[in-house]
């Protein structure tokens, strides 16, 4: 039996001190060895106490969580996972982090009581362990302030290519950050992504993607058109599919019950493309824990769809991908430096309209 992960609770917060470890230590795989109230003692933790993941707030007296991230960034290399505030400017600073080398986050929960703190554990022990056992693999270098792209204004939207589906989880924000500002603004396609994110997170993602990004990003809602040139996040707590409409192809959000745990669910998305578009669509399957997304990638390759997978090496978490390569569901396997010009590529092969004649 394996040593349990130990843990390290960083929180200027009472409560959280108290509560984050109840919480993750019922898990008996975790140990939580120590907390710290600041980033100064959090520091001198990390030496006494060896911990193998640090559980991090952002927001703290004396030496703030941003700065404490980038001490454990150049001095220790620990998989840090931010315990993030719902609000907008904690939405803000989390992007930050992970930008900085966080491996991933969770949102706390508006209320901190038990109950409602309930509702992350299973969350924050799964990212624990998974972050325990991740090697140190070489990032997308992404900016912490996105540099602003101007826009060139073109003629209106036309009917894509191609429909690209993506699926991403732990590790997408700079993955999807650094893949999507590499295509041009002439981009052919129409890409749908599914990032595994809390609700409230998601706008902020896609307006911070917009800034740095020649084609156009946005947080989706039911009824937006499948355009070239444009990506759609899905909402945090949504799902996501896309319909065949006489009048132009859309997307449209719905609260059905979680599938493979999550909600949004590349796999609804994948499915739903693999029914409308066939072999006008694009199947990509990104860093992430996980295996969401694997199953019906197959079905969109049985479709006539193209799929992608991320390479081992540049996926932050091998799991998801991996997943789908060992069921035989991923065409190519590529790396996250050549995701862009692999799906450009594609969207470029028979340039005709998606739009009926």
């Amino acid at each position: 039996m394996s040593a349990p992960v130990r843990v390290l609770v960083i929180d200027d917060s009472a409560l959280m001190r108290k509560m984050i470890p109840q919480i993750i230590e019922r898990d008996s795989g975790i140990q939580v060895v120590g907390t710290a109230m600041d980033g100064e003692f959090g520091l001198k933790k990390i030496e006494e106490l060896n911990p193998q993941v640090v559980t991090l707030d952002l927001e703290m007296p004396r030496m703030d969580g941003m700065e404490t991230l980038r001490q454990i960034m150049r001095r220790y290399k620990l998989p840090v996972i931010i315990v993030s505030s719902h609000t907008t400017d904690g939405a803000s600073s989390t992007f930050k982090a992970l930008a900085l080398g966080a491996f991933d986050f969770v949102a706390k929960p508006r209320d901190a009581a038990s109950a409602q703190m309930e509702q992350i554990a299973a969350e924050l022990i799964g990212k624990i362990k998974v972050a325990a056992k991740a090697e140190p693999r070489v990032k997308a270098i992404v900016s912490l302030e996105p540099t602003r792209v101007h826009k060139v204004k073109t003629k209106p939207k036309a009917p894509p290519t191609k429909i690209v589906a993506i699926g991403i989880s732990t590790g997408g924000p700079n993955a999807l950050q650094y893949m999507l500002s590499q295509l041009p603004g002439d981009f052919p396609g129409s890409i749908v992504v599914v990032q595994h994110m809390p609700e409230g997170f998601t706008d902020m993602f896609a307006r911070r993607l917009n800034e740095c990004c020649a084609i156009e990003v946005k947080e989706a809602q039911s009824g937006d058109m499948l355009v070239a040139g444009r990506a759609l996040i899905c909402p945090g707590n949504r799902h996501i599919r896309v319909r065949r409409m006489p009048l132009g192809d859309m997307v449209v959000l719905a609260d059905d019950d979680r599938v493979n745990g999550h909600r949004p669910s590349a796999d609804v998305l994948f499915k739903s493309v693999a029914q409308e578009f066939g072999a006008n669509s694009v199947g990509v399957i990104m860093t992430g824990m996980g295996e969401d997304g694997a199953e019906e990638l197959g079905t969109m390759k049985n479709a006539g769809a193209i799929t992608i997978a991320q390479d081992e090496q540049s996926c932050v978490v091998f799991g998801m991908p991996k997943v789908a390569i060992e069921r035989g569901h991923a065409q190519r396997v590529v790396s996250l430096d050549m995701m862009a010009n692999t799906i450009l590529a594609q969207c470029n092969i028979e340039r005709r309209s998606l739009a009926r004649v």
